[in-house]
């Protein structure tokens, strides 16, 4: 053996010992725990059992107590007739299950009783003698033969004459064994003995009549089973052999009860202790080995794992080039894949604007007609206006001129919403009112709807609705949706165009025409995608496209679809601006 394998057996043997040890302390100190819960259940348990007992025998201590001094009773005295106080104290001992119940004079002579068998004779007692005395008397004891030879615990309450002297008592006889019937057999073992020892009252049977002696328990024939006593964290712990019901180790408790004259005793199984104990003794064994054992490994391991670490290293060094260089080229691609977004959201924007110039050629030749017509009145009204001032016509002259500013104002508004419309904005969102899109959209529309001769039905509502989107980009959707009715009613009778804003649910408009309906609503926001005749110049059906795109972009939604009764409605849904939500 080499002195190496010689230092590995000399750490592990030291380790198994040290373990041994620790174990076997965790053991006595975790059954010292876990025995204090034992006894702190037990000592709960043996006081139910005494309270339990002393309330059941308090029935028929103040039965005695209260039924003394009744006249049935009183009259004995005076010569009265007996059958009036047997049928009481029998009605008595039905109401409570008594034993029996009788009463005697100062004499002990039987006056009166639940029994028409052989009567008692109390003279004797200690307690009927206290009874005698003016005290209320308790006692227990077997009955004679004669009367029963059960195990009975009778209650004396004496009564009082005239002159204040004790003239009788009442006796109320307990049946033990009906006291037992409901707790026997139950957990833990109770024994209650009298000032000899002796058990009288037990939820044992087999334990009735045994009596404490040195060195164990006597059975009533004189045979002695020997207790092994163990002291233990302060508690009586006993080894014994006494019944098959009761436990082989138990912890001994006792409790004084001055009341009935008795001390009642629990014998508490150790076992839930024991099996504590175990538990937490294996549980720090098992851990200890456990942890000795991955430590062994780990030094074993630390070995094969310095000799295989030069490999590893030069492994490491020709990984770490080959990584280097697919870095290099995953930044290449990221760059180019920059540049191709950038170019993507330039694409884009160059597509929007391109959609909106479309649109002004579309609606150029009645912009030019918006604008014509009140150039060609500006002049007229000009022309008239001077005329009426040669005439020395100042008021109609005014009237001109005002009419003059009013075209005027008309035109800068027109233009004024072509060029919001044209301008290339910025992709950023901000707060816009929704009724001032609509209105400047509809005004860009007005002439194209005037040519094809379509009826807007269009609810302004009274305030402005505020929403997320962009001012220009948020009007070419809306001057998309009106340009594409107009177009698609273009071959119907009636030509009705509705324009609704709904504020129920969020921020909503819809906007309903009354042509043929679309084909196929699962495609109309495709790109390139139209229903328009080939060749006919009224777009590459790229509108509702870039109005989908545009919406999405303002966190809302559109939808198409064909609207009951005919026609196609469109709905575009915003959110709204909330203050508190942008801040």
């Amino acid at each position: 053996m080499t002195s190496q394998s010689f230092s590995r057996s000399v750490i592990v043997a030291a380790f198994l010992a040290a373990t041994a040890v620790l174990t076997a302390g965790v053991w006595i100190y975790g059954y010292r725990q876990a025995l204090d819960q034992v006894v702190a259940r037990g000592e709960s348990d043996l006081a139910l059992a005494s309270d339990r007992l002393v309330t059941r025998l308090a029935r028929y201590r103040e039965t005695a107590v209260l039924q003394a001094p009744h006249p049935a009773l009183q009259a004995l005295h005076q010569g009265g007739a007996r059958a009036p106080a047997d049928a009481l104290l029998l009605a008595a001992v039905d109401k409570i299950s008594a034993l029996s119940a009788y009463y005697a004079d100062h004499d002990g002579q039987v006056l009166a009783s639940s029994d028409t068998g052989p009567q008692p004779d109390p003279q004797n007692a200690p307690w009927f003698q206290r009874a005698l005395q003016g005290a209320l008397g308790a006692g227990f004891g077997t009955e004679p033969v004669e009367l029963g030879g059960t195990r009975a615990f009778a209650f004396a309450a004496p009564t009082f004459g005239a002159d204040g002297r004790v003239q009788g008592a009442l006796v109320i006889v307990a049946d033990v064994d009906k006291l037992e019937r409901e707790w026997r057999g139950s957990r833990p073992a109770v024994l209650f003995t009298d000032g000899a020892g002796k058990v009288f009252i037990s939820n044992r049977s087999e334990l009735i009549g045994w009596r404490r002696v040195d060195g164990g328990m006597a059975t009533p024939d004189g045979r002695v089973v020997g207790i092994t006593v163990q002291r233990i964290g302060g508690h009586e712990v006993w080894r014994q052999s006494l019944s098959a019901y009761v436990p082989h180790l138990a912890v001994h408790l006792t409790q004084p009860l001055p009341v009935v004259g008795m001390t009642g005793a629990a014998l508490v199984d150790t076992a839930p202790a024991l099996r504590l104990a175990g538990l937490q003794a294996a549980a720090v064994a098992a851990l200890c080995l456990t942890f000795g054992a991955l430590l062994f490994l780990a030094m074993e391991r630390r070995r094969a794992l310095a000799m295989a670490n030069l490999v590893l290293e030069d492994r490491v060094a020709v990984r770490t080039q080959a990584l280097e260089d697919a870095n290099a080229a995953l930044r290449r691609e990221v760059a180019e894949r920059l540049e191709a977004e950038a170019a993507l959201r330039r694409a884009q924007a160059d597509l929007v604007q391109a959609g909106k110039l479309s649109a002004l050629g579309q609606m150029s030749a009645g912009i030019s007609h918006e604008l014509n017509q009140p150039l060609m009145a500006i002049r007229s009204f000009a022309e008239n206006g001077v005329a009426f001032l040669e005439r020395d016509k100042p008021d109609r002259a005014r009237d001109n001129l005002a009419r003059i500013s009013d075209m005027a104002r008309r035109m800068g508004r027109i233009i004024k919403n072509l060029r919001a419309f044209a301008r290339q904005e910025s992709a950023e969102v901000s707060r816009v009112d929704l009724v001032a899109i609509l209105d400047s959209a509809l005004e860009l529309t007005e002439a194209r709807l005037q040519q094809a001769e379509v009826t807007v039905h269009y609810d302004r509502p009274a305030g402005p609705f505020w929403v997320r989107g962009g001012e220009v980009r948020l009007g070419q959707v809306f001057v998309n949706l009106i340009s594409n009715a107009a177009d698609a009613m273009s071959g119907s009778d009636t030509k009705r165009l509705e324009i609704a804003v709904l504020s129920d649910r969020g921020l909503k408009v819809s906007v309903r025409d009354t042509g043929p309906g679309i084909e196929a609503p699962e495609k109309i926001f495709e790109p390139f995608y139209t229903t328009k005749a080939v060749g006919s110049g009224d777009g590459m059906g790229l509108g509702l496209s870039i109005s989908y795109g545009l919406v999405q972009s303002f966190g809302g939604t559109i939808r198409g679809d064909n609207a009951p009764g005919g026609g196609a409605i469109f709905t575009v849904e915003l959110e709204p601006w909330l203050d508190e939500a942008a801040a």
